[in-house]
């Protein structure tokens, strides 16, 4: 068959056994796939979009998959450097994507650390994040045959699935680089302008007349456009109702109660009549926030138990089959590397942890600590890989599963007596290798899916993601340095909002100091919201999050559920496609000159001294003329969805 005349098969979509399906390139084909080339784009574009995925998740707690524009981006720069194969490009996504997981594991947790004080060592967070990260690939290797061959057509694994038409529509000659280039550039010029030469307000807002404490107020910048765009518009509305819920009804109530008050409610120390809407969301709405998310974890946990136990129940008969007579797409990395890797790295982490806290904690008990990560990493990687095949990794709910990993460990080291300083550092480092795990687990789960359609040999994909692994861990704690001392972690330009979170959970139950009445509120209000049969997750997170980041990411919402108004299939997936791939330029263009402002900041004073002068530039442009701004963009991205190919 000739490569022009290739298609990827209709049966990529249809409910088959796995050993029926017939990938773009023959099980018995042989083309370059890990080559020198491959593995070196894929690096430098790992550590290009680890870099933005950190800077994302830190303003806006949530971060997005990159292999879409990592596959995209790969056949646009095999096509200058000279064409690849098909598996080439596939390999430069597997390796680049993990950058990006790898970034969105540590800045959940690590900066935890910053926030509570204490400055985390750059070799403790290439360890830490080192270790997790191979746990992840690991364990996801006995699973593939399961969750990504017999389950094909039952779990789509959207990510996975789009990056293999992007890949097939590139070896044919598709044209979609173009676009995610271009959105590339816009959002850099967009976020330049906008918060390097401060000409407009990039954050509007209006109080609401005769509404005490009602405020509406949005960060305007074209990464959260482009969030809301790819999560779209049901979890954006989800979201931003739980934003709507925490700043316009329960902070107004709480400052219509409190005006009165003559003693401050724990855990503030100030009167409410004289909080602002900030401290009130500082010391109220966070850990309401807090008690919704571990809920929303929770029922994520409890609906996925039916899948851990099926999976554990077939992956031991997997792990015992006759690999002699595979075929070259399903041969996985032996059971042997899986077994003695994870031995391995148990033993790390157990030394590891005894090195550096051998003064504080026995060694003993460490090695309690070194199990807790294993068993925990486990547990979680098998429940991320079927949750991301269902709804992708953009959604993949890693906080909820890091927060009830955070909750158990606080609560055993509580039951323990382990509450001093060094044991709530030991509680968060469990957190941060089992997120990790967690993340890579999704991304290689993606990963392996597109390698399944597209024909890649399954032991080299896993090859590429340790690959991935070690080089984002040795330049993601650097870029998080950077950015802190630049910028500041924890203030209001990276207010880092999961890792705050995850500060309250352990500092709150080791301590004791946890104030549980509005944690509970939170619980409470999550279950209701379930009641009602709305997936509490996205909701939870709506509400610990700031409403001005909520409301950029439903208008990104609403510009795909007004453009996705068709019943023409062809209209409908081009649309989606051309929306979803300028939407990731977005972020990356906003997300990486928002990463250089900060690198600047962090090596020059002058540099911080401009930027502050800069923002004499906002006063002649009212909100009026930075919405108006906004809306060009919008325009803008709405121009391109319709774009015909």
């Amino acid at each position: 068959m000739k490569k022009e005349s290739r298609v990827l098969s209709s049966d990529a979509y249809q409910e088959i056994p796995g050993d029926k399906y017939e990938p773009y390139i023959g099980k018995r084909e042989f083309l370059p796939e890990f080559t020198f080339k491959a593995i070196f784009t894929g690096m430098i574009l790992g550590i290009l979009f680890a870099a933005a995925n950190a800077y994302i998740g830190l303003k806006v707690g949530l971060t997005i998959s990159a292999s879409i524009p990592v596959a995209v981006m790969a056949v646009a720069i095999f096509r200058i450097l000279g064409r690849g194969s098909i598996l080439e490009n596939n390999m430069v996504q597997t390796v680049g994507s993990a950058g990006e997981s790898l970034a969105a594991g540590i800045i959940f947790t690590f900066p935890a650390l910053i926030i509570w004080g204490v400055r985390p060592e750059l070799t403790k967070i290439f360890v830490f994040s080192l270790l997790g990260g191979l746990l992840g690939v690991l364990f996801m290797i006995p699973l593939r045959s399961l969750l990504i061959s017999r389950q094909h057509g039952r779990l789509p694994y959207p990510e996975g699935t789009a990056c293999a038409e992007v890949l097939v529509a590139g070896d044919k000659g598709g044209t979609e680089a173009k676009t995610v280039f271009t959105g590339l550039g816009v959002g850099c010029i967009y976020e330049f302008l906008m918060n390097g030469l401060k000409l407009w307000n990039s954050k509007p807002s209006w109080d609401i007349p005769f509404y005490k404490g009602g405020k509406i107020i949005g960060e305007i910048t074209p990464a959260l456009l482009g969030v809301g765009y790819i999560i779209g518009p049901r979890i954006s509305a989800i979201m931003l109702s739980g934003g709507a819920i925490a700043w316009l009804v329960i902070i107004p109530l709480i400052m219509a109660v409190g005006e009165n008050s003559t003693e401050p409610i724990y855990p503030a120390n100030t009167l409410i009549s004289q909080m602002s809407i900030k401290e009130i969301w500082h010391y109220y709405i966070r850990y309401i926030g807090a008690g919704a998310v571990a809920f929303g974890g929770l029922i994520t946990l409890v609906r996925a138990i039916p899948t851990i136990l099926e999976t554990f129940k077939t992956g031991l008969s997997i792990c015992n089959k006759n690999k002699t007579k595979q075929l070259r797409t399903d041969r996985d990395l032996s059971m042997l590397v899986v077994i003695a890797g994870v031995v391995v790295i148990a033993i790390c982490l157990w030394l590891v942890l005894s090195f550096w806290t051998a003064k504080e904690i026995p060694v003993v008990s460490n090695l309690l600590v070194a199990l807790l990560m294993i068993v925990f990493s486990f547990f979680f990687v098998t429940v991320s890989s079927r949750i991301v095949g269902l709804i992708g990794s953009s959604s993949n709910p890693v906080s909820g599963m890091t927060i009830t990993t955070l909750l158990l460990t606080s609560l055993i080291f509580s039951f323990m007596g382990w509450t001093s300083d060094a044991h709530m550092v030991i509680a968060l480092s469990v957190g941060a290798v089992v997120c990790i795990s967690i993340a890579i687990a999704g991304d290689t789960s993606q990963d392996l899916k597109t390698g399944f359609l597209v024909g890649a040999t399954p032991w080299k994909q896993q090859l590429g993601e340790f690959i991935g692994v070690l080089t984002s861990a040795i330049f993601v704690g650097w870029i998080i340095l950077r950015l802190h001392k630049g910028v500041g972690i924890g203030s209001e330009a990276l207010p880092a909002p999961q890792a705050t979170l995850m500060s309250l959970v352990v500092k709150g139950v080791i301590s004791g100091e946890l104030p549980w009445n509005f944690v509970i509120i939170g619980i409470f209000l999550a279950a209701i919201v379930e009641l009602i049969g709305i997936r509490s997750l996205p909701f939870a997170v709506g509400v610990y999050l700031p409403l001005y980041l909520t409301t950029p990411i439903m208008a990104g919402g609403l510009l795909r559920y007004i453009t996705e108004k068709t019943k023409d299939d062809d209209i409908l997936k081009t649309r989606r496609e051309n929306g979803i791939l300028f939407s990731s330029g977005l972020i990356a263009g906003s997300a990486l000159v928002g990463v250089g402002l900060a690198l600047l900041a962090s090596y020059s004073r002058m540099f911080v001294t401009m930027l502050e002068i800069g923002y004499m530039w906002i006063e002649p442009f009212s909100n009026i003329a930075s919405l108006i701004i906004f809306a060009g963009l919008c325009m803008l991205l709405f121009g391109f969805i319709n774009k015909k190919r």
